[in-house]
């Protein structure tokens, strides 16, 4: 078994101040595949020691020595861009597809729209004879999840490097492989001593102790709802800033007048891309009543195409779930929405025939279901799908803003203009019409219980900067 026991704190791998071991387990498997060590608050302290003490000279390095930093991150990044995918496939249950291409892809993407963005953000304006000044809010907690490892934690360093914060991270320690690569790379491509720092751990230990830690200046989180809330509450007695990219139930509405056979398989299957794992997934899908039958017709042909299996092979093209607790919490969800009384069109409890090893969820789809139901207001983070039905337009925008949440909400129509009129009724921060899906220069962040701030691109850098006016500048 290999073992990553060390954090990356001051630019060394360093032991942790007390032992502390905990297993990482392969969800394909259910076999443990490495061996970590577990942070507590002393070593948040060591590391937060060293940002801050690193923050006063890189918050002063120039635009040009930044580009350099970031040129070189991309270059390293690259030559460990097969194992990082491979690490991904093996934590968290990623297809080989998956891993190796938008996974994996994701972590290099970031730093490259960073990079660009850098080259021509403007940190300085005049506003008469005053100057503002945009400048690096100081020491960042970065607390990222297991669902798109690389991508959440190269979307928080990434900006964070270029405006010239310095940084401890906290991976998920459900899959910390992945990010135990990334620290590698940010170690060989130069990244100076202080300025990125990785300590293990859980939520409970090492999340609250950067949350409340005096020395952080601002926590990024993105994970659940209930743990973003934790964040806020344990960063509020130091008015630290905080942003939050959290929980989902999004609305799919097939319109009327869209090509049902397509939209309805392109909803599907984008439901069962990451196994479901995504907090912008399309999970509720809302279709016209006298369409519905048609609709889950399509909807069972489509999941009859998926490949559920061994994360290994060419063939799958979806895994397992990334733990034995999500697994039980998804069964259990499967379970109410039977139990309540809705329809199932395709898969159910249980695991897929024939893997009887492995957090593997049967792809499934509910229908004749309504908002009320708890598969239609909880988010699942599965392979589950819930159709309901609408009569009017007006009915079919009012449950899709029935939700505590507001993260993306899509929209899928024949006619653009009425596409464009939907999507600006819905409540949330990213709407996708006729399944187009935006680059890492478009903002991505929620509305309501789905966060606050945003990430990627030059919106991404916004969060880690403070505004200030120096008066009588020009004068």
């Amino acid at each position: 078994m290999r073992e990553y026991k060390q954090f990356y704190i001051n630019g060394e791998w360093v032991d942790p101040v007390t032992a502390n071991e905990l297993e990482v387990i392969n969800p394909a498997t259910e076999e443990a595949c490495a061996l970590i060590s577990m942070g507590s608050e002393a070593d948040v302290d060591k590391a937060v020691a060293a940002a801050k003490g690193a923050f006063e000279s890189f918050s002063r390095t120039t635009r040009q020595e930044r580009i350099e930093l970031l040129e070189s991150c991309i270059a390293t990044y690259q030559k460990y861009y097969v194992d990082i995918a491979d690490a991904i496939r093996e934590e968290m249950g990623a297809p080989l597809g998956l891993a190796t291409g938008p996974q994996a892809y994701c972590g290099k993407g970031h730093l490259e729209e960073a990079l660009k963005v850098l080259k021509t953000f403007e940190f300085e304006e005049d506003l008469g004879e005053h100057r503002i000044f945009k400048e690096p809010i100081g020491v960042c907690g970065l607390i990222t999840p297991w669902n798109w490892p690389v991508n959440q934690i190269s979307c928080k360093v990434a900006p964070a490097l270029a405006v010239g914060c310095t940084m401890v991270l906290k991976p998920s320690e459900v899959a910390p492989l992945s990010a135990y690569l990334y620290a590698q790379v940010m170690h060989e491509a130069g990244v100076p001593a202080g300025v990125f720092n990785m300590v293990n751990g859980d939520g409970l230990v090492v999340g609250t102790a950067l949350s409340k830690h005096p020395d952080v200046n601002m926590m990024s989180f993105t994970g659940s709802t209930r743990a973003g809330s934790l964040v806020a509450q344990n960063a509020a007695p130091t008015v630290k800033r905080v942003t939050q990219e959290l929980g989902g139930k999004s609305p799919n509405i097939v319109l009327d007048d869209a090509d049902l056979e397509a939209a309805v398989t392109g909803g599907v299957m984008h439901m069962y891309t990451n196994t479901g794992q995504s907090c912008n997934a399309p999970s509720r899908m809302l279709v016209p009543k006298a369409k519905l039958a048609e609709a889950e017709a399509i909807a069972a042909r489509a999941t009859e195409s998926v490949v559920v299996g061994d994360p290994a092979s060419k063939e799958t093209t979806m895994g397992p779930v990334v733990s034995e607790v999500q697994f039980t919490k998804i069964q259990g969800l499967i379970e109410k929405g039977v139990a309540e009384g809705a329809k199932v069109v395709a898969g159910g409890p249980g695991r897929p025939e024939g893997l009887e090893k492995g957090y593997f969820i049967r792809p499934t789809i509910f229908s004749e279901a309504n908002n009320d139901m708890t598969i239609a207001r909880e988010e699942i983070f599965g392979p589950v799908l819930t159709m309901i039905p609408y009569d009017t337009e007006e009915e079919a925008i009012r449950i899709a803003n029935d939700t505590p949440y507001g993260l993306a909400g899509y929209v899928q129509s024949g006619n653009i203009e009425h596409a464009r009129e939907v999507a600006s009724k819905i409540r949330a921060g990213n709407v996708h019409i006729n399944g187009a899906s935006g680059g890492f220069d478009v903002p991505f962040g929620g509305f309501k219980q789905s966060g606050n701030g945003r990430e990627w691109g030059s919106h991404g850098f916004t969060d880690f900067l403070e505004i200030k006016a120096v008066e009588g500048y020009g004068a």
